[in-house]
């Protein structure tokens, strides 16, 4: 903080294990990584390169020691890992990993067919490998099939005994699947129904919107996981969590 201000929530310290923020870079150059790192370093916990452009983004090397050189943690996004398992590729992809030093590693299914015992074969052999962050909720895009709010908790739960350190509730770069509706509004009941079984420690929630990130804030704390921000956002997020911005401003007053 640049200053004193009363009545501000205590936020976690990093490396935190909760109180995420999950930058998305959809093609981030290695100067813009740079600027990012400069501008809004100290408030990112995780950088995703979103679905499979790590394959084409220029200087990728050199980016992710960006990130890694300021703490933070990248991952390739649950996109990449569906293109190697679909190639019959599992193995090549352990090698990218240890390429790259990648030690966070998302499992998702949003794009193959496979079962969910299988989802979770692979989520216990990438734990042996990192910190393991798997996404459900991307098979909610098709309206006519919408998962019941006890299946995303049984997902949810088996996950995390196959080694899963994080669910990531997922909403897509729109905000408008999983777990909102078309419109981008929340879910609430299924939201609500997930916290009573899983901690909120361990979900991520997926929230490119303001409006979605403002839910969240208000109904977990300043220290809810919030994925999918838009690196020109972080700061503005920041500034949300702790009640500084218009959206936020009377929700921790008074609670100190």
């Amino acid at each position: 903080m640049n200053f004193h201000l009363s009545q501000i929530p205590e936020r976690t310290a990093r490396p935190r294990t909760f109180g995420l923020t999950m930058v998305n870079d959809k093609g981030l150059s290695v100067a813009e990584a740079r600027n990012l790192v400069s501008g809004a370093g100290p408030h990112i916990d995780l950088v995703k390169l979103a679905f499979g452009t790590s394959l084409v983004t220029t200087g990728l090397h050199e980016k992710i020691r960006i990130f890694h050189d300021a703490g933070i943690p990248v991952y390739f996004g649950g996109l990449l890992f569906e293109a190697f398992v679909i190639r019959n590729q599992f193995n090549d992809f352990l090698d990218l990993l240890k390429e790259y030093n990648i030690t966070y590693i998302e499992v998702s299914d949003g794009s193959i067919d496979i079962t969910h015992a299988e989802k979770c074969g692979y989520i216990e052999k990438l734990a042996k490998y990192g910190t393991v962050l798997s996404e459900i909720g991307s098979k909610d895009k098709d309206r006519e099939h919408i998962t019941p709010p006890y299946q995303w908790i049984q997902l949810m739960q088996a996950e995390l005994r196959a080694g899963s350190s994080y669910i990531v509730a997922e909403a897509r770069e729109t905000g408008t699947v999983g777990i909102y509706r078309d419109s981008g509004e929340v879910r609430e009941g299924l939201v609500q129904e997930i916290l009573t079984k899983v901690p909120a420690e361990k979900i991520l929630w997926e929230a490119p919107r303001k409006d979605q990130q403002l839910y969240f804030l208000t109904l977990v704390g300043a220290n809810a996981n919030l994925g999918n921000i838009t690196p020109s956002e972080v700061i503005a997020l920041e500034a949300m969590r702790i009640g500084l911005r218009g959206d936020s401003f009377s929700l921790f007053l008074n609670q100190q």
